[in-house]
């Protein structure tokens, strides 16, 4: 099938190091399912099959995900340090071989065509992540932004909390701290340039 334009501009916008790596997922992905569909959906690229999500991929600042739609594919050995199935992939040496990568697509398709449908049930609730005392005070000190962070669903807080604790140096977070808390003054998720308009 056609490629999407969309994925190959999302491909050349990632980092170096994983502009390969979402080459060789996508070209593995195509040669299993010659049917397949290309899709950006929640701001990254998503490969389907019979209009049904197959699996996708993400690239971040520091490495790439890949994961398949349905659960029952889910790897006993699945690193839940990142988004998918594969944990942190940061170069090419961290996929798996090009056949355990193509029998998982084959595996996706099969449970399509079957008609089997990934368990929809509630979600696992995670533990809150706590606010940095820094970002707590910024946050009373600027009631509009106090106001729509009361608002936010446990997701958009959850990538604000991320953001901020990862901060390296105290600068940094200083920067960052600044920077949410006018962004969610108007309104905006950490993510909001990604997020579709």
């Amino acid at each position: 099938m056609a490629r999407e334009p969309g994925v190959d501009a999302y491909i050349a916008r990632q980092a170096a190091f994983a502009q390969p790596v979402l080459v060789h997922l996508r070209e593995r992905v195509h040669s299993a399912c010659p049917d397949l569909g290309e899709a950006i959906k929640w701001g990254m690229p998503f490969f389907t099959y019979r209009g049904r999500n197959l699996c996708n991929m993400a690239g971040f600042k520091g490495h790439v995900a890949f994961g398949f739609w349905h659960d029952k594919l889910a790897r006993e050995d699945a690193s839940h340090d990142a988004m998918g199935q594969f944990g942190r992939i940061t170069c090419l040496a961290d996929l798996p071989a090009d056949p355990e990568i193509e029998a998982l697509v084959a595996r996706a398709m099969a449970l399509i065509d079957a008609g089997d449908k990934p368990r929809s049930g509630p979600r696992e609730r995670r533990a809150p992540l706590p606010l940095h005392p820094a970002f707590a005070a910024a946050m009373d000190a600027h009631p509009a932004a106090a106001t729509v962070w009361a608002t936010f669903p446990p997701g958009k807080i959850r990538d604000y909390c991320e953001w901020i604790g990862e901060a390296k140096s105290d600068a940094t977070r200083a920067r960052r701290i600044a920077q949410a808390v006018l962004w969610i003054a108007e309104g905006k998720g950490r993510n909001w340039k990604y997020e579709r308009r």
